[in-house]
C-alpha cells in the first residue's frame, strides 16, 4: 500500500467520530420523567413512541430519548426533573401528578406533555383545558373524578356491603382530593369508607389485613401512578383475600380484579406521543389544548365474580365493554 493511499485511510478513520458526531447534531432529545422504573412502565413508554412513530419520529433516528426514573419514590422527583432540565431536553413527557409538579416547579421555558388522571386546571398546571396557556399540555383521562363511579358500581355488585375501604397513595397530591370527593358519594350509599394508605409494595399486606379486620365489603383503589403499575399484584391479592375490589385498568381485573372502569391509558399515552410530535415540529403548548378522554371502559371478571360468590346482575353484564370468563 502506497503511502499516499494510506494516510487517505487513516484520515479517513480519524474523521469517522467527527462525522458520526456531526450526523447526531439537530436530533432532538425527549426527557421521560418517569415516576416508577423502565420494566412498570414499559407499556406507556411503547405507546407514547407509537405516538412518537406515527407524527413521523423514530427512537434512536430522528429523536432520541432520556430517562429519569424515581422508582416510586416521589421525593426524588424534583431532582430528576432538575436534571432533564440541566440536560436541555426538547421536550420532556412524563404521566401523573407527581412528576408533572416537580417538571412544571424545575422550567417554565421546556415544553412539557402529561398524561393525568386528574383535572390538570385544579391541579394548577395549565390555565385552561382549551388554552393552557404556559409550558405544559397533555391528555387528561379524569379518572381520579371517577372514584366516585366506581364505588357506586361496586356496591351494585355487593349491595348488602357496609363498609368499604378506599385506598390510596398518601405521597401523592392528589390523594386528598379523591379521599374528599369520596366522602359524599359514601353518604349517599349509606356506607362506611376507611381510607388506607399505601406508598409501597409491602404495604400491601398491611392494607388487606385491616380490610380483612374492619369487615369491609369491597375495596376501591385511588388514582395513582404506583398503584397503577401494582395493578396485577392488587388484583391477586383481592382475590386471595376475597375482598371485591374496583380500580382503573384493564390489567387489574385481568389479573384476577373483580372490575376495573376508567380511560384507556394505553389510548392515552399515544396521544401524548404524538402531541410530543408536534411540539418538535414547532407547535407551541401553550396552543395544544388539553385533550380528554371521552369514554370510561368497564370490565368485568366474570371468574373472579364467581370465586366471590357474587352474582352479577344482567343489567351491569349489558353495561360492560369486556366480560372475563
Amino acid at each position: 500500500m502506497n503511502r499516499r493511499c494510506l494516510i487517505g485511510l487513516l484520515g479517513g478513520a480519524a474523521a469517522f467520530p467527527l462525522v458520526a458526531r456531526a450526523q447526531q447534531v439537530g436530533v432532538p432529545v425527549v426527557g421521560y420523567l418517569g415516576g416508577s422504573s423502565p420494566v412498570r412502565d414499559e407499556y406507556q413508554l411503547r405507546s407514547l413512541r407509537q405516538g412518537l412513530n406515527e407524527a413521523g419520529y423514530i427512537d434512536g433516528h430522528n429523536v432520541k430519548f432520556e430517562y429519569r426514573w424515581a422508582d416510586s419514590q416521589n421525593d426524588r422527583l424534583p431532582a430528576l426533573a432538575a436534571e432533564l432540565v440541566q440536560r436541555q431536553v426538547a421536550v420532556i413527557a412524563l404521566g401523573g401528578l407527581p412528576p408533572a409538579l416537580a417538571a412544571k416547579a424545575a422550567t417554565t421555558t421546556i415544553p412539557i406533555v402529561f398524561q393525568l388522571g386528574v383535572d390538570p386546571v385544579s391541579a394548577g398546571l395549565v390555565a385552561s383545558l382549551a388554552r393552557p396557556g404556559g409550558n405544559l399540555t397533555g391528555v387528561s383521562n379524569l379518572n381520579a373524578e371517577l372514584a366516585p363511579k366506581r364505588l357506586e358500581l361496586l356496591r351494585e355488585l355487593v349491595p348488602a356491603a357496609k363498609v368499604f375501604g378506599l385506598l390510596v397513595n398518601p405521597t401523592n397530591p392528589g390523594a386528598e382530593r379523591i379521599v374528599k370527593d369520596m366522602g359524599p358519594a359514601a353518604d349517599t350509599l349509606g356506607i362506611q369508607l376507611h381510607v388506607l394508605h399505601a406508598s409501597a409494595e409491602h404495604h400491601f399486606d398491611a392494607v388487606f389485613a385491616d380490610l380483612v379486620r374492619l369487615g369491609a365489603g369491597g375495596l376501591v383503589i385511588g388514582t395513582d401512578g404506583f398503584l397503577i403499575r401494582q395493578g396485577g399484584l392488587l388484583g391477586a391479592l383481592s382475590l386471595r383475600h376475597a375482598i371485591p375490589t374496583m380500580f382503573q385498568t384493564p390489567e387489574f381485573a385481568t389479573a384476577g380484579g373483580l372490575m376495573s372502569y376508567g380511560g384507556n391509558l394505553r389510548d392515552a399515552y399515544r396521544q401524548v406521543g404524538g402531541y410530543v410530535g408536534r411540539i418538535l415540529k414547532g407547535e407551541k403548548p401553550a396552543d395544544l389544548p388539553v385533550q380528554q378522554a371521552t369514554k370510561a371502559e368497564l370490565i368485568i371478571n366474570l371468574r373472579t365474580a364467581k370465586a366471590l360468590g357474587i352474582n352479577v346482575p344482567l343489567p351491569l353484564l349489558g353495561r360492560a365493554d369486556e366480560i372475563i370468563e
